[in-house]
């Protein structure tokens, strides 16, 4: 009994962090609240899901989850793992909460494992999706899937990350990278409005000139 019960665990729990990821990368980078009907496509915050179709990368996920076609070598996994972060955002591994969220890792992971609901009753139990949504959603567990899946095919190669999934070292440097190129733009940002008020206030600065002209007259 003991024994089925560890299976049955040790077969949920890869799935169960397989489909937070998507969610914690949200918790993440999100900067309003999101609740449990929208937090799968939010990160797609450049989609109109409404309208617009899933991205090529998403759509080969979704047809062959596990395909490791042209991918034996680190750098070749590496670039499919870029791509589908790009997409789904930062993954579980390097993602942080700034814990305003509404959203809890911990409460994902434990709904997902007390309902034990496979694949896409997963998607339709988060959002509650219609179709359109629904076909979305799916898109993108898969695309975490394949994520989660090359990342540990990568790990077994020996492959560094993104090819596997990111060390304490490695979430310390891309965040450090991160920070330093916020810090950069924001520094151009006060530079350009320090530009700018300096020429508003020269402009008032300046004294007025007037110009008189003779008046000329018509005599009707």
């Amino acid at each position: 009994m003991k024994f089925t019960k560890a299976l049955r665990f040790a077969t949920i729990m890869p799935c169960t962090l397989v489909v937070a990821a998507p969610l914690s990368a949200q918790t993440a980078v999100s900067e309003e609240k999101v609740t449990a009907g929208d937090v799968v496509t939010k990160p797609l915050s450049d989609f109109n899901i409404k309208k617009d179709e899933v991205p090529d990368v998403l759509v080969a996920a979704r047809n062959k989850p596990y395909d490791m076609s042209g991918l034996k070598k680190c750098p070749a996994i590496a670039a499919e793992v870029t791509k589908l972060d790009a997409v789904l955002g930062d993954d579980i591994d390097v993602a942080r909460d700034d814990g305003n969220s509404t959203i809890k890792m911990g409460n994902i992971a434990k709904s997902l494992v007390s309902s034990l609901i496979p694949f896409g009753g997963v998607i339709r139990e988060i959002s509650g999706a219609n179709a359109q949504q629904r076909k979305w959603n799916e898109a993108i567990y898969a695309g975490s899937v394949r994520r989660a899946y090359l990342k540990g095919m990568g790990e077994q190669r020996g492959c560094k990350y993104p090819a596997r999934s990111a060390t304490p070292k490695d979430v310390s440097t891309l965040w450090a990278a991160r920070e330093a190129a916020e810090a950069n733009a924001k520094s151009e940002r006060k530079k350009d409005d320090d530009k700018k008020d300096s020429k508003d206030k020269s402009a008032k600065s300046e004294p007025a000139r007037f110009e008189s002209k003779p008046v000329v007259q018509r005599t009707q």
